[in-house]
């Protein structure tokens, strides 16, 4: 474990604090350092601050850098839905409950573990614990994931989505009546201030913006269909939740409500993925049913309003 202290000077009054640091500790990359401020092992002023805290003149910044544990993801004979696979890209459905790369808390058994045994070769831009993931899911949402096979895919696709040229659609059943059929959720997503593992709409945050049309309504409960503008961590989970319409079966953000259907976790599905082709341009449209659950709990609201 290492420690730095620093004492911030004019010259660097403003900076972003992982911008100030990365200029400070110049073997660290900007993904470790976002890591270690994730983790709270950054103070200033003996205060956990976050990446896009400006620093201010005379402010002590105090970094400890634990050590890094080396990891690796292993094949795993794990059973998964492939819903389309060429020499470039595979398209995966998800189930609820699995978690989409290893971290500390999760270091097998996870989709990458599965498409390494299915697949040898994957794009190396994401490491050796995300090899050929663009984009996530969290464990309890399924749906749709792009797999990149090769860099030059992993690239193309990350251009995709951070242009918004590629397009990711969700489903989810949400508390309480909706008083628009359609609007849009435009809120800035960041850590939480007091709780490191959740997200949070916070002031200084990244632009985050989510649509949503509402599907069908159950009284009490809406079938909304929403569109990721953006793509932050937990974002619909947290813009749901942050207009009074929080997901059922989200014990971190949703309604703590008694609903009468066991759920495993948030009924939010990525049913919908729309992308153009890396390779021959091509635009591609890939669907994905509900989950029984899904299906289920939607039976459940539709018997209870006759």
């Amino acid at each position: 474990m290492e420690e730095y202290k620093f004492t911030v000077e004019e010259k660097d009054i403003n900076k972003r604090l992982d911008v100030y640091i990365s200029e400070k500790i110049e073997n660290l990359t900007r993904s470790r350092i976002q890591s270690i401020i994730d983790e709270s092992c950054v103070l200033v002023n003996d205060k956990i601050a976050r990446s896009s805290y400006k620093v201010k003149l005379l402010n002590e910044v105090f970094i400890t850098i634990p050590e890094v544990k080396e990891m690796t993801a292993e094949p795993q004979k794990i059973d998964i839905e492939i819903i389309y696979e060429d020499e470039d890209l595979i398209i995966v459905n998800k189930p609820q409950g699995l978690v989409t790369h290893p971290s500390e808390g999760t270091k097998d058994g996870t989709l990458v573990n599965a498409i390494l045994y299915h697949c040898k070769d994957l794009s190396g831009i994401g490491g050796v614990l995300r090899p050929g993931i663009v984009h996530r899911l969290d464990k309890d949402t399924s749906g749709l994931l792009m797999i990149a096979k090769n860099d030059f895919t992993h690239q193309e696709l990350s251009k995709e989505i951070q242009s918004k040229e590629a397009k990711r659609f969700y489903k989810a059943i949400a508390i309480g009546n909706f008083k628009e059929d359609t609007g849009i959720v435009d809120k800035p997503i960041g850590r939480h201030p007091k709780d490191r593992k959740k997200m949070a709409i916070v002031k200084d945050g990244r632009e985050a913006v989510t649509h949503w049309n509402i599907l069908e309504r159950f009284g009490d409960y809406t079938f909304v269909e929403l569109e990721l503008k953006t793509g932050r961590t937990h974002q619909i989970r947290v813009h749901l939740s942050s207009i009074g319409h929080g997901i059922i079966g989200d014990k971190e953000y949703g309604p703590d409500i008694k609903f009468p259907i066991n759920l495993k976790g948030q009924l939010l599905h990525a049913y919908k993925l729309i992308l153009r082709h890396p390779r021959t341009n091509e635009v591609l449209e890939f669907t994905a049913p509900e989950p029984k659950y899904f299906t289920k709990t939607l039976d459940y609201l539709k018997r209870i309003q006759h």
